[in-house]
C-alpha cells in the first residue's frame, strides 16, 4: 500500500519510520525539508516538497502537525493533499487538534471522494518511538478498518469512538484526566516531603493500590529528583488543554479542575518550563 505522511515532529518522525519496518511503500513530507532529508536517509524513504506532492500517489494519508492551522494548511491548502488526492483514498489526522476543524475537513473531503479520519494519540513521544501509542478515532467503520492494519504498525490499542470529531473529543477527555492526575502525584509528593516521609518508600508502598496509575509509575521517581527534560511539554499540554477548555464553553461542561490545572502550567513556563515534561508541576509547589 502506498502511504503518506505529513508531519515529522517528535511524534511523527518515529511514526513514519514504523510504517517503512512494515513494508509500507512511504512518501514523507515536513515544513522543514532537512529534517525530511535526515528520515530518508535514515528509513530509506522518499520526500516530497509539498503535501500534494507526498499524497498524489497515496491510498492513505497521515498527518500529525501542530495545530488546527497547520491542519488547514497541509490538507486545505493550495497545496494541501486534498489537492492532489484521487477519490477512494483515507485521511487520517493524528494532529491533536479541534473537534471543529475535523468535522471541517471531513466536508471537504467528502465533496472530493475522499474519507476523513481524526485520530489523535496518546503515548508521547516514548509511545511513538516504542509504537505502542493508544489511538483514539472518529469517523465511519469500514474506512476505520480499511487503516487499522496500517495504523497498528506504531499502535497498542486502536478505538473507534464514534463519528468524525469524536477521535478529537476523546482526546480532550484524556488530557483533562491526566492534569488531574499529575497535579494529585504532584501534591502527594510534596506533602510527603513536607512531612518528613521518603517519598520513594511511600510511592512505592501506594502505586500498587488505589493512587496507581501510569503517572505515579512512571513519574514519581523524576519527579522527585527534579528531572524534566523529556516527555510531553507544558507547551503542548497548555494547547491542549485550551482546546479542551474551548470546547467545554460549547457544550456546558464543568472543568473547574482542568482550567485550575491550565494555570499551574502557566507557572510553570513562567519558571522557563515551557519544553519540560508535564510532570513539572511539582515544582511550582517549591
Amino acid at each position: 500500500m502506498r502511504v503518506a505522511f505529513l508531519g515529522l515532529g517528535v511524534m511523527g518522525y518515529p511514526m513514519a519510520g514504523y510504517l517503512i519496518k512494515n513494508k509500507y511503500d512511504v512518501t514523507v513530507y515536513n515544513r522543514t525539508a532537512s529534517k525530511a532529508e535526515a528520515w530518508c536517509l535514515e528509513n530509506k524513504g522518499r520526500s516530497a516538497l509539498t503535501p500534494a506532492d507526498a499524497a498524489r500517489d497515496a491510498e492513505v494519508v497521515f498527518s500529525c502537525v501542530g495545530n488546527d492551522d497547520d491542519v488547514r494548511d497541509v490538507l486545505l491548502g493550495s497545496n494541501g493533499a486534498l489537492s492532489s488526492l484521487a477519490k477512494g483514498s483515507v485521511i487520517v489526522d493524528h494532529t491533536t487538534a479541534s473537534a471543529t476543524i475535523a468535522r471541517e475537513v471531513a466536508v471537504v473531503a467528502e465533496s472530493k471522494g475522499v474519507t476523513f479520519l481524526d485520530a489523535p494519540v496518546s503515548g508521547g513521544q516514548a509511545g511513538a518511538e516504542n509504537g505502542q501509542l493508544s489511538v483514539m478515532v472518529g469517523g465511519d467503520a469500514a474506512s476505520f478498518e480499511r487503516v487499522v492494519p496500517v495504523m497498528n504498525s506504531y499502535s497498542k490499542t486502536i478505538t473507534l469512538i464514534g463519528p468524525v470529531g469524536s477521535g478529537q473529543l476523546a482526546k480532550m477527555v484524556n488530557q483533562i484526566c491526566i492534569a488531574g492526575v499529575v497535579q494529585g502525584l504532584a501534591e502527594g509528593l510534596h506533602f510527603a516531603k513536607k512531612a518528613g516521609l521518603n517519598r520513594a518508600v511511600v510511592a512505592e508502598a501506594i502505586s500498587g493500590g488505589a493512587a496507581g496509575s501510569w503517572q505515579m509509575s512512571n513519574r514519581w521517581q523524576t519527579m522527585i529528583n527534579d528531572e524534566f527534560d523529556f516527555g510531553f511539554a507544558v507547551d503542548l499540554m497548555r494547547k491542549d488543554l485550551a482546546i479542551a477548555i474551548d470546547e467545554s464553553n460549547k457544550n456546558g461542561a464543568s472543568l473547574e479542575l482542568t482550567k485550575m490545572v491550565d494555570k499551574f502550567y502557566e507557572e510553570v513556563q513562567h519558571l522557563g518550563g515551557q519544553r519540560w515534561d508535564t510532570s513539572a508541576l511539582i515544582a511550582r509547589l517549591k
